[in-house]
């Protein structure tokens, strides 16, 4: 029913607009003529015939402005009656149709052009009769005419001074905005996210950095020790990133399933792989040493940590929480040789030696325990895309409820409650639109439009 409501306000603004685009074609072929035989009083009267075509065209635009505030005030009608916001169902299901009439009200294509052959016809009529400049040379000298200043002014009322059109805007019909996240996505969001969980991964990040450049100052000197060539210290450093390579397919597709299972993985590998290359001294086997350093490349759960940021923390903070992670990688770069730095010491423990070539191994073994803990007491697993789908359609569902029981409710209103919503209308009328500032406004604006005099 509202449909063909539209779509009937719809064809009669396109044959109005036809009507004087007509109109304006046979005052043209007239101008045309004047051009060729001058006539001062037939002038005249032409600018006349244009500035009538302007009013007729300002009849319409109200036209097209009483049909908007009507259509707004049936949606919100039907709202208030249902108990559910069917203003978003409708604009959403016609924002973007191919056969939608509901954006034809509100582009004013047609009224646009019209406006310009108005105005750029009483320019030329007015102040540059005889000369070949036309309006567009000089742009930045409007046309001064009254019928234009109603003109712009009903156009600019039309598109920006109501909420409905301001709420189509943001739907997409007026200005193509971003939509924004519905509530139900929104909850989605912050029943995954935890900021313990955040700070969790983000440790992770920093510590992982820390552990790949701790050992950066002082791995020729232990490969020396073990009776390798200096050079080895390349095979050492760079060992932990290829084996990081493997590690990033199976925590991305571990990750698709739990976030905390990986982690627990991965502190648990590079606990072992730290303790294998301080242990590697004692064993005096640079092969004890390279496989500690490839246990430290596959327990990387970078990927983990990027996954948690972008699945978990919600639209709102999630460039935030990006930059952390950044700033966390690099600050764990230039902790890990500060830290190598401070660990100058040799000692002896139950026959295992503390050291500059071991202490990067075993404080970074201590750091991972610690962490391993950490995170067993304090990360929150957060739900899964299944759950949230469910738990999505759910809601959806419940809303559909609500609309189908709206539905079923008589439109008409007895006289009591006819009166209460009145009284309920008035106390809203702060957000309404009054069609003019007299008296006689109100009752005028309640007279149905079905034409352009109207």
């Amino acid at each position: 029913m509202l449909d063909n409501q539209i779509e009937k306000t719809v064809l009669f603004l396109l044959e109005q607009q036809g009507l004087l685009a007509g109109r304006l074609s046979r005052l043209a072929e007239v101008r045309n003529s004047l051009e060729q035989q001058p006539d001062i009083s037939k002038i005249s009267q032409l600018r006349e015939a244009y500035r009538e075509i302007g009013w007729d065209l300002l009849k319409l635009l109200n036209f097209v402005e009483i049909n908007a505030i009507g259509l707004r005030k049936i949606l919100k009608k039907f709202d208030k009656r249902f108990g559910y916001r069917f203003t978003d169902y409708y604009v959403k299901t016609r924002a973007n149709h191919p056969y939608s009439q509901l954006q034809q009200v509100f582009k004013h294509v047609g009224i646009g052009a019209v406006v310009g052959a108005i105005t750029r016809n009483l320019d030329e009529l007015q102040e540059r009769q005889g000369s070949y400049l036309s309006i567009y040379d000089q742009p930045a000298l409007p046309l001064q005419d009254p019928i234009i200043d109603a003109i712009k002014s009903a156009v600019d009322r039309l598109t920006h001074s109501t909420n409905f059109l301001h709420f189509l805007a943001q739907h997409a019909l007026i200005m193509q905005e971003e939509i924004l996240p519905s509530p139900t996505e929104q909850k989605i969001d912050d029943r995954r996210y935890n900021f313990m969980s955040l700070v969790l991964n983000l440790a992770n990040t920093f510590l992982y950095m820390v552990n790949t450049y701790i050992i950066v100052p002082t791995a020729d000197d232990y490969s020396i020790s073990l009776g390798a060539a200096a050079t080895v210290c390349g095979i050492i450093i760079g060992s932990m990133a290829v084996a990081q390579v493997f590690s990033s397919v199976y925590f991305s597709a571990w990750s698709n399933r739990s976030y905390f299972r990986p982690l627990i993985f991965s502190s648990i590998v590079l606990f072992v792989g730290n303790a294998l290359y301080a242990l590697a001294y004692d064993f005096n086997s640079i092969w004890v040493l390279l496989i500690g350093r490839l246990f430290c490349g596959l327990g990387s759960a970078r990927a983990v940590n990027r996954r948690y940021i972008s699945d978990c923390v919600p639209l709102k903070i999630r460039m935030q929480a990006s930059a952390a992670f950044v700033s966390a990688s690099a600050l764990g770069m230039a902790c890990g040789p500060a830290l190598a730095g401070l660990l100058q010491t040799n000692f002896k423990i139950f026959n295992l030696t503390f050291n500059q070539v071991t202490l990067p191994g075993w404080v970074m073994a201590a750091a991972w325990l610690v962490y391993l803990v950490w995170l067993w007491i304090a990360f929150n697993e957060p739900a899964l895309e299944e759950d949230n789908v469910e738990s999505q359609s759910k809601a959806e569902t419940k809303q559909n409820d609500v609309m189908e029981r709206g539905l079923k409710q008589p439109l008409l209103l007895t006289s009591e409650q006819s009166r209460s919503s009145e009284d309920q209308d008035q106390d809203d009328g702060d957000d309404e639109i009054e069609c003019d500032g007299s008296e006689e406004a109100p009752e005028e604006c309640r007279r149905p439009a079905n034409s352009i005099v109207s």
